[in-house]
């Protein structure tokens, strides 16, 4: 009989969310983490499937595509130590997500296992693991503007119920500490939180210190670690976005953290090279592109119920380069961006967020005029500062020239004050307004 190792037990688990086996197959070939199958013709794309291995404790997989005459399988779990021939037998697509209020307070894994130890969820409900388009007009508009806690983004970059926003940001410039701010400051009833992709010693101290003690009875966490198959990285965020999607039919409002975005592009392309797709810029096939709006557009306001998913995607900037084809992609569907300044960061300055760079395109629907028209005030006067900051600094600019510049560096340590917040402080939406018409003098 064979020991029951962890790694067999986990290979058990999985079984037990797919259907038995009615498909079997062959491995032809195998290169590290694709394996070709034949024989399994009638299999569908996302078929869940069990291959034996020569240590007797089996590996999981799901079809991906097929390529001539076999049938493309990305390994999932389990042992990879596979040989020519082995079996190979497929079940039913995992196209649903056990969901209900249990969710909440834990942390899930791709497959919606209990990462922290304790029981298994006794679901409520399932729902849908990738929902079809939906009608857009039955998509309400957004009026309502969300606090978030976070100063700068009250008063400089104001959000409503319902906006997709990305979060762009190089690495070390403090991304973790504003996600961990958006958690404990966010008017929201539910926060859903999909770290995907991201490094195993990462993902513990995220959901151990940067989620506030005080929200997490209300947030549910799905953590893929980078060491995952691209196949669970990509369904990691879909299952956020099916969870919050539950949320939301239920009349509550929810704010959902996925971090990252771009790493999902990164599992989506491992798997359309994988299947033979021509690269094109930066090495991302056509699917990567394709694959964004369909996350993204999950996200949003729903006439019917009430309920509003209000999405901050995180999107790495290798290099600072703002331009990466999924930011690019991301930014050009999304409700506005928030790019985070390695120079700020260098400073001191937290969060960093680059007020001139970042910008929300609902603000003045959610926002009255005195205070767009305070926040128009303040950008100006930032942005003189850092036109005329090289002059100045060289001693090529005498005061009195210019009112408008004067005021500005007058005010510049005032202005940063206001962009720069402690990570334990959390600024309400008025409390953000008053202060923004006190330091422009507005109002």
């Amino acid at each position: 009989m064979l020991r029951e190792t962890p790694a067999r037990a986990r290979v058990l688990q999985l079984e037990a969310l797919v259907q038995p086996p009615v498909r079997f197959g062959r491995v032809l070939r195998f290169d590290g983490a694709i394996a070709g199958v034949s024989g399994c013709r009638a299999a569908s794309v996302g078929a869940a499937c069990r291959i034996d291995t020569a240590d007797g404790v089996g590996c999981t997989g799901e079809v991906i595509g097929f390529r001539d005459e076999e049938t493309v399988v990305a390994l999932t779990g389990g042992s990879g130590r596979l040989v020519a021939g082995a079996r190979v037998r497929v079940g039913a697509s995992v196209d649903e997500v056990a969901v209900g209020d249990d969710l909440l307070g834990r942390v899930w894994d791709a497959d919606g296992l209990p990462l922290d130890g304790l029981p298994p969820l006794v679901p409520a409900a399932a729902v849908p693991l990738h929902r079809q388009p939906t009608n857009p007009l039955l998509r309400a508009e957004i009026h309502t503007p969300l606090d978030v806690g976070v100063r700068a983004i009250n008063a400089l970059l104001s959000l409503g119920r319902g906006q997709r926003i990305g979060l762009i940001a190089g690495s070390g410039v403090g991304k973790s500490m504003l996600l961990g701010m958006l958690c404990a400051g966010t008017q929201a009833d539910v926060v859903i939180v999909g770290l995907i992709g991201e490094r195993a010693r990462e993902v513990s101290a995220f959901v151990e210190s940067v989620i506030p003690a005080a929200a997490r009875p209300r947030t549910a966490v799905v953590a893929v670690s980078a060491d995952r198959s691209p196949i669970l990285r990509i369904r990691g965020a879909n299952r956020v976005a099916a969870m919050a999607e539950y949320f939301r039919a239920q009349g509550r409002h929810v704010l959902l953290l996925l971090d990252s975005l771009t790493r999902v592009g990164h599992a989506q392309r491992e798997i359309g090279l994988a299947l033979g797709e021509q690269p094109t810029v930066k090495g991302y096939p056509p699917s990567v592109i394709a694959l964004v709006p369909r996350i993204v557009e999950r996200a949003g306001s729903d006439r019917d119920s009430g309920g509003s998913i209000t999405a901050i995607y995180t999107l790495l900037a290798d290099g600072d380069d703002i331009h990466d084809p999924v930011v690019d992609a991301a930014r050009a569907i999304m409700d506005g961006h928030i790019v985070l300044s390695r120079a700020l960061a260098e400073q001191g300055v937290y969060p960093a967020i680059d007020v001139s760079a970042s910008i929300s395109r609902v603000m003045q629907n959610v926002a009255d005029k005195s205070h767009t028209q305070a926040a128009q005030l303040f950008r100006r006067r930032y942005a003189l500062y850092h036109e005329n900051k090289d002059l100045v600094m060289m001693g090529g600019y005498e005061a009195g020239r210019n009112p408008e510049l004067d005021i500005a560096l007058g005010t510049y340590p005032q202005l940063m004050d206001l962009v720069s917040q402690p990570v334990d402080e959390v600024c309400g939406w008025q409390d953000s307004i008053a202060r923004l018409k006190q330091v422009v003098g507005h109002g």
